[in-house]
């Protein structure tokens, strides 16, 4: 019995204040939206594959603790590539704004998989520099790596490219709506808890037996001077209609 009025008590919170949920679910909604599509940049990704090998010698056969061997050196191409002998001539190469540190930010290298195949990704405002970044990387690791390695069959698998019409992969406006929807539903509902939790006004019969643990035994009516005048008008209307009868 208690937890079917607990559960009754809620509901009825939830009721009572249901504007209250509801304009704040609409309010962080729409400022997520708002954030999202006008405020926020949009960030464009590109990538180009590589393949790695430790040697061109005996390409006939395929040795499996080779395969292991290098699978386990991709760890070294990661720091590699995003070490300043490497970024210094892409920056050179890309004749721009982009420094060191930016492209060190922008730039993610990871092995696909268990594979020998290393990937470059680069993240940038602008769709045709993510592209040309990640290929001006590619290229320079290529030429680069022979000396810092002795490793001199880097092949480039898959170019990065723009395409036609490139979308951004963040932000993501409808995920975030979402999210803030939700959101902004349990934070209306906690406020709506909250505000009922230190809201203490005695305001109904039940108020007063659960304050007080007793049954209430009558109420006294509210009488309103409108509901008063009307009493008296029927009262002298009666009276005048009983004399005239006499």
């Amino acid at each position: 019995m208690e937890e079917t009025i607990s559960l009754k008590e809620l509901f009825e919170t939830i009721k009572k204040r249901l504007w209250l949920i509801a304009l704040i679910t609409i309010v962080t909604t729409t400022t997520s939206g708002v954030v999202s599509f006008f405020l926020i940049t949009p960030i464009y990704e590109s990538s180009t594959q590589l393949l790695v090998n430790q040697s061109k010698s005996d390409q006939s056969t395929v040795d499996v603790n080779q395969i292991r061997s290098n699978i386990e050196i991709i760890n070294t191409y990661n720091v590699i590539i995003k070490s300043p002998s490497i970024l210094d001539k892409v920056s050179e190469e890309l004749d721009s704004n982009e420094t060191v540190g930016s492209l060190n930010s922008q730039i993610t290298v990871g092995p696909e998989g268990q594979s020998q195949v290393l990937k470059i990704t680069v993240q940038h405002p602008d769709p045709s520099m993510a592209a040309k970044i990640a290929n001006t990387t590619a290229e320079v690791f290529q030429k680069e790596v022979i000396n810092l390695m002795n490793v001199d069959n880097v092949t480039i698998l898959s170019p990065a490219q723009m395409g036609e019409s490139p979308s951004p992969v963040k932000p993501k406006p409808v995920l975030n709506m979402a999210i803030a929807m939700v959101v902004g539903l349990m934070a209306g509902v906690g406020i709506a808890f909250l505000l009922e939790y230190l809201d203490t006004t005695v305001k109904s019969e039940q108020d007063i037996e659960k304050l007080l643990g007793l049954p209430v035994l009558g109420t006294i009516t509210v009488i309103e001077d409108k509901d008063i005048q009307e009493a008296v008008a029927n009262r002298k209307a009666r009276t005048r209609g009983e004399t005239v009868g006499s």
